[in-house]
This record gives structure tokens, sequence and C-alpha cells, in this order.
């Protein structure tokens, strides 16, 4: 190893509960029959004070501020113009008299935010975080019969966040029953310490909770272990005495001969069945899926999955779905993934906050890697906005966040995050927290560039001259306390004693100023927002620390300045899929910079990256009128871009994520002159109008990696054929459409399991009578459900629709909309119906099977 590289050899794997249904431990869906009342309930904690409160029949998860219209009055740009307010949820339930003998406890997986928690009227515990999972005890206050439990949420500082939160239960809950004598809630981790192609080490510890003292002398208690590989075979068992030591965390060794190990390609999942025995009965009994792996950073090599060099081709997700919110099913996911991975994405930052579970079982399932982030503010909040983004307007009641509660909750989010999150496969590193820096502004002040003018968004990177930053620094933070530094050290070392086995990162903005503060030594892999310019830099003065893009652009420079590195294994696009937040002026309620909109619908920004990221040849075309378009063509300088100015000065900045306006389109006045954008990876394209040549070009750099055609507009087919070797290996067409004709229905899936969870997506496109999408139709589009299904949401992928959400009809955008179907509890045929103006109205039929 080299004196100067940082070579951190990390192995893991994952941890993910799994529902264990045995005769010793009870796991219950505790999602439906719930009631909900939105508003001040004076006494609703107390079981028989139902009088009076008006309450509305409801199941989990719930998100009731997506239910809410969107509203400029009493909301905000940074929430996605959504209200918050306080909520009440109640639900009454039945325990037997075995039942009340047993250790009981609630899983919450996320309740945004402010959550006290009462159970029979007595206080049980609560979270002011919203997106951290947790557990309340049962056991002290249940009784035979019936039972209430009772949650408050209050989330009345509705721009609290930068982005759309949700309010209310929005994620599962569950009960557990058990004895008490039991293994620990999380309370299995498991490890790969050695990994080889013919041999894995497996350590596993388990955490026992040993209440019941009496049946421990007179009975022997067991830990009993079965490894089932895959495909659910027995590969190993392992079997301790643990009842004389009355011992809680247990340390077993195991190894797997010829392992199948996780990777990308093939994300094998093993599982750990880990029982509590006394004598022949078990005690208690939790099955555990984890893989076998290896992952280290290399400072110069980058990042390494199994020995083998990988790249990070990731994208930025935050926590919402669009039209149903923050209360998102495992299938959404499941859908949201099967498109990133189709655009030949592998790797998720979790922005800025804990994620579900099911999405973390998902990338484990289908093979991506995940950064899981705890924090977006540390000591200091940062700003917020009101009527549009940056505006920084948020001020008094309404903004106040979770950095009131970090001094005494950090440690505890920061330990149930690791400790609920283990032993994912997929997780990779661990970040304490997201552009911290922008709260302290010596940070951002202390940068230093050759020449008077900073170029803080350019191409020229800051001094890393860490004399001459000091300097600065020390003089721009005068007699203040760097808390940032020390924040960073308290968080990493909380990691640290939890987690050896993965690094610790943060995605940073003032990296040149970080590494002489003391911020970066709190970090093993340095993340860079937005600062692909400063790779080289930092790399010659600090060759021992890993870094990688964590926040980028999505354009093909910040693609380009990772690829020719090998010391940067990748970036991570800000974002994969559009959010709410971050929005502003209405109607914009958030933003679409991405991969993929609201509803699911590749943008032409996915198309150029899925051209990167894809082996397969693809080219694609879209359009725009040359009057309006950001590149013009010059005679002596070729194809130059002016940057288009944004109606609000202070919103300037956001074009640097805008993608160009262009459109998926060929329909423009007689002779107009139009632009055309080619996106392509084959070694040439040519360009044909009605079937005659307009030219070839070769790909190059230039421009973001974009070739242009300007021509005048003659009515009928623009088609775009791309060359390598000289052959035709990929096409894409573009035909003037007519009115609408028809509409055409297209469905995520045609068979759901009635489990009152599975949904299908039926995308919506209006097409004229030669089955080209019609983009201008300005009538809406109706669904009619029939069958034992419901309709969940529907969308057209707009960001600036702000129209219901939860209605049965919508204007359609580019000729398309989205229903979003979740299937009841009951088998049988459902039946969409789809009208709209000039058109027969279509069918589509969904099998719903037990």
């Amino acid at each position: 190893m080299k004196k100067w590289s940082l070579f951190v050899m990390l192995y893991g794997c994952l941890c993910s509960s799994v529902f264990a249904d045995t005769e010793a431990r009870k796991t219950l869906d505790f999602n439906f029959n719930w009631q909900f009342h939105l508003g001040q309930a004076e006494g609703a904690f107390l079981p028989d004070n139902a009088q009076g409160i008006e309450w509305e029949n409801i199941r989990l998860p719930h998100d009731w501020s997506v239910d809410l219209p969107y509203s400029k009055e009493n909301t905000a740009s940074s929430t996605g113009f959504k209200a918050g307010g306080i909520g009440w949820y109640q639900k009454s339930f039945n325990l037997s008299q075995s039942d009340v003998q047993k250790a009981m406890w609630f899983e919450f997986d996320g309740i945004y935010n402010n959550a006290e928690i009462w159970i029979n009227g007595h206080y049980a515990g609560g979270r002011p975080n919203g997106y951290s999972s947790f557990t309340v005890d049962l056991t002290s206050h249940a009784v035979v019969g019936e039972n209430v439990v009772t949650v408050k949420v209050n989330r009345t500082a509705y721009n609290d966040a930068r982005w759309y939160t949700g309010s209310g239960i929005y994620r599962d809950v569950r009960l557990i029953k058990t004895n008490k004598n039991h293994i620990g809630h999380w309370g299995v981790q498991v490890l790969t310490p050695k990994v080889s192609k013919n041999k894995a080490t497996l350590a596993i510890n388990t955490k026992l909770v040993l209440t019941d003292l009496a049946s421990q002398k007179e009975k022997e208690l067991y830990l009993d272990i079965r490894i089932l590989d895959p495909n659910g075979n027995e590969v190993e068992t392992s079997s301790i005495n643990v009842s004389k030591s009355h011992a809680t965390h247990i340390d077993s060794e195991l190894s797997l001969q010829q392992p199948q190990l996780w990777s990308l390609e093939q994300p094998a999942l093993y599982t750990a069945e880990v029982s509590l025995r006394c004598k022949n009965a078990v005690v208690d009994s939790t099955r555990t899926r984890f893989g076998v792996r290896s992952i280290a950073f290399d400072a110069n090599r980058g990042f390494l999955l199994n020995g083998k060099s990988t790249e990070f081709k990731g994208v930025n997700l935050h926590h919402d779905a669009g039209a149903v919110g923050a209360a998102v099913p495992k299938e959404i996911w499941r859908y949201r993934l099967e498109k990133l991975q189709s655009v030949g994405v592998n790797a998720l930052r979790l922005a800025h906050n804990p994620h579900s579970t099911d999405l973390l079982d998902l990338a484990d399932e289908m093979g991506f890697l995940v950064i899981a982030e705890m924090f977006d503010d540390w000591l200091r909040p940062k700003d917020k906005s009101v009527v549009f983004l940056s505006d920084n307007a948020g001020q008094g009641d309404s903004v106040k966040s979770y950095t009131e509660h970090f001094p005494r909750w950090a440690e505890r989010d920061l330990t149930d995050l690791i400790r609920r999150d283990f032993n994912h496969p997929s997780i990779i590193m661990w970040s304490i927290g997201n552009e911290i820096e922008w709260t302290y502004p010596f940070y951002n002040a202390s940068q230093q560039w050759d020449g008077e003018k900073k170029d803080y968004h350019g191409k020229r990177p800051p001094v890393y001259d860490p004399a001459r930053v000091r300097q600065e620094f020390v003089k721009n933070k005068g007699g203040q306390v760097d808390h940032l530094a020390r924040t960073a050290k308290y968080l990493s070392n909380i990691v640290k004693k939890l987690d050896l086995s993965r690094p610790v990162t943060a995605g940073m903005v003032t990296p040149s100023v970080n590494f002489v503060t003391g911020y970066t030594d709190a970090l093993d892999v340095a993340g860079f927002n937005y600062r692909s310019q400063e790779y080289d830099a930092a790399h010659e003065m600090y060759p021992d620390k890993p870094i990688y893009g964590s926040e980028n652009w999505g354009t093909w420079p910040e693609w380009k300045a990772a690829k020719e590195r090998e010391f940067v294994p990748g970036i991570f696009i800000w974002t994969g899929f559009a959010y709410k937040g971050e929005a502003g002026p209405w109607p914009r309620k958030g933003l679409e910079i991405s991969l993929f909109d609201y509803a699911g619908n590749k943008t032409p920004r996915g198309h150029q990256f899925e051209g990167f990221w894809v082996d397969e040849p693809k080219v694609y075309l879209a359009t725009i009128d040359a009057a309006k378009s950001e590149y013009q063509y010059d005679e002596n300088d070729g194809w130059v871009f002016n940057e288009r100015a944004h109606p609000i000065e202070k919103m300037q900045w956001l074009r640097a994520w805008e993608w160009y306006d262009v459109d998926d389109s060929w329909n423009y006045q007689p002779q107009q002159d139009v632009i055309v954008h080619v996106y392509a990876n084959t070694e040439q394209s040519e360009l044909f109008l009605n079937g005659k040549s307009l030219g070839k070009q070769s790909i190059s750099d230039d421009n973001n990696r974009i070739l242009f055609w300007q021509l005048p507009f003659e009515e009928g087919e623009l088609k775009v054929v791309g060359y390598n070797d000289g052959q035709p290996v990929a096409e894409y067409a573009l035909n003037t459409h007519q009115s609408v004709a028809s509409i055409e229905l297209t469905s995520s899936k045609k068979q759901l399991q009635a489990d009152r969870y599975d949904v299908a997506h039926v995308h919506v496109r209006l097409v004229d009578k030669n089955g080209n999408t019609v983009l201008n139709h300005d009538d809406s589009v109706s669904f009619r459900l029939a069958g034992p299904g419901t309709l969940m949401a529907v969308d057209n992928g707009w960001q600036n629709s702000v129209q219901d959400e939860r209605a049965d009809n919508i204007l359609p955008h580019q000729g398309r909309a989205l229903a979003i179907i979740q299937s009841t509890n009951v088998a049988g045929e459902i039946t969409l119906r789809v009208d709209t103006q000039g058109a027969k109205p279509a069918l589509i039929t969904l099998k719903s099977n037990k």
C-alpha cells in the first residue's frame, strides 16, 4: 500500500427484518381500521373521550397533506404548496389473557412529525424526527379485552423542510407479540469479515432481552442459527448455550463454503433464522436476510465491489412519489427502481433522511448501491422559501424544524438508522449530512480563487493551498466557534461505535475549506456536491482521501469528469425522479430536473443518460422553436450557448439544473425554423425529413454531447438513424400529429395480488389515427374503475400541475396521463375505463388474484 493512499476495506451484509410468524413470535400488520381527525381535538388521547370528535375511517400508510388541495394560503414553496396541521389517529384492538403475559411493542416505520403516542390513555412514547423508525412498548399498558392506541402528529410548522415532507403516519405500523425472553428489536447483526469465492466467514451478533429470570434458572436457553442459501437450502447451523451466563449479546461465527456473492448483476440474498430455544420449545424466532459481499474505497482506484472496480451511475432520490405523496406502497418503489435500472442507474443516494425499509429491501433484491443519509440540518436550520425557490422568506413558527431537537435526539436518531439498516448489502456508506456548510457562512466566504472573481459554478477550481485557505478561514470566522467540524466528529464517532464495516461520508459544497477545518477529517470518504471542477486539485493536495460526486448536475461534463478519473468512482445526479417541494413560483409544485417525471415518463435528460449508461446503441431527438432556443448557430463560432433569463432574477441560478426547453414534438408552423437536438451514443447520427437525408454528424464532447440541426418545418416524419462501423444500429422518429382519434392504455402489470397493497400503473397516451401522440389535447381524461380495486391517484407528470391528484379526472400533459390502481383483499377482474373528448372510450382489464 502506498504511503499516501487510504484504503478502507469493508465487509458487510443485509439484515432487513422480514416478517416471522411462528408460535413464538407474531408480527401483525397494524395498518388497517384506523380513525383519523384533522385539527385540534382536546383530550383525544383519552380512550373514552370520543364524543364531539369527528373521525374518518382510513388505512395506513396515510399522508393527509397529499389529500389536501394545493394552495398558496398557509403553505410554502419549499414544501410544495401543501398544508400541514395537527392530526390524530386512533385504533381499537383486543388482547387475550395470554397476550398480556407476553412482551409486546408497536413498530412505527415513520410518522411525520413530532409524534406523541398514548396507549389506553397512558403516554407511551413518541419521536420528533419525522423519518426515524422507532418502537413503543405496549406491555406495561396492555389490558385484557379492548385496548386503544392514539397518535398525535403535530406538523403545524408547515415550512419546516426544503422539500415536500407529507404529514401523518405515512409508513407501516406493526404489532409484535413474543415471550418475555426474546431477541431484541433490530437485534441481529450479520457481518462477513472474510470473503472469498471459496469461503466466507459469518460473524453474527444477537442481542437478547432476558427479563424472565425464573424460567432461565429452571431451564437452559439456547441460541440456534440456521443459514439458508438464496434457494432456501440449509447450508450452515450453530447452537450456543446461553443460560448460564445470562448473556444479552451473543457472538456466533459460522462459515459458508462456495458462497454466492451479492453483486449488482446477481444480488444473492441469504437468510439467517435465529431462534431462542428453551430445551425443545422455541421461545422466540426471527428471520433475517443478508448478503455476502466485500466493499472497499481506495483513494486512487475508486470503489471496489467484491474486488472489482465499480462505477456509481447514481441518482439522488427524495422520499415522496409524486401523486401519492409520502405514503408510498412498495410496488410503486419497485416500479420506479425498474425505470431507473432501465436507463443504467445502479446507485442511489437517499436524500437527505432515512428512507423506507421497502425501498431498501428492493435495492437489496434488485442490485443497487445505496448511500443512507441522516441529516440535512444539524445545529442551524437552512433558509426556507415561501413564494419561490431561493426567496428565503420563511420565518416564525412555520419554519421551526428538527434543529430544535438535534442536541437531544441526534445520537438516538442516527443510532436507530444504523441499527435498523445495519445489514442491508446495498448500503455502502453512512452519510451524516448534506451541505451543512451553508449554515456557517464563514465556510463559503473562505473559498479562494486565483484572481479577484469567484467562480463558484464555473470551471476554475478554488485554491487548495492549505495555508492560504486556513488564513482566510481564521479571518472570516473571527471569534465564532466552528461547531460544524466539532459536530461532524461527534456524529462520525457515533457511526463508528456502531459500524466499522462501512465508511462515513457527507455531501460537501466547500471541500477546499473543509479539508483545513477538520470537517473532512471526520469523513472516511469525501462527497463533492457540484464540485467536479475540483476533483484534480483536491486529489493532488489530499491524495489519501477517497472522493466521489455525491450530488451532480445531470449533464455530460459531470459524468465525463468522473469517467475520465479512476480515483472518482462516479456521480449521483440530482435527481432520479421529479419530486415535490423546492417549488415556486405558483403553480410550480416541485422540480422536474430528473431522468423521469412525476408519472414515470422518461425525460430528454433520461434519454441522454440512457445513452451514457447503457451499452445498447441509442438515439433520441427532440425539437424547439429556433427563436426560443438557447443554442444558436454562428457562422464563425458554430453552435453557441446563450443562457435564457429567468423571469425571477433571484432564481437564475436554477438554470444550471434545468434542461433545455425541448419537446418530443414535430408540430410547428409551415417553414418555421426549428432546431433539432439529437442525443446519441452511436458513432454517427443521420437526420432524415420525410426520407430525405439532412446529413450525418459524428459524436463529440462538444455542446454537452448534443448534436444539432436547424431546418424549416415540413409536415411529416423526422427521423434520426444511428450508425456504428457504418451500419445502422438504432433509430428514433417523430411524426406530425393530427387530432385525437383513440386512447392507448398500457399497464405496468396485468396481474395483481389481492393483498390490499399491490399497485399497477396504467399509462394513458392520446393518439391520432396514425398512432402519433397528440401533445396539445386540452380536454380532461376521466377514469372509471369497476371491480375489486381502488383508484389511488392520478397524475400527468407535469411540475406545473396543481390539479387534484385524488380525483377521477385530470388534464393530460403532452398527451399523457397516469392512473395508479391498488388492489383490495378481494380477487376478481378490475376494469378501468378512460374517456376523453374526440375518442372512443378505452378499457383495460387487470386480474387480481388471491
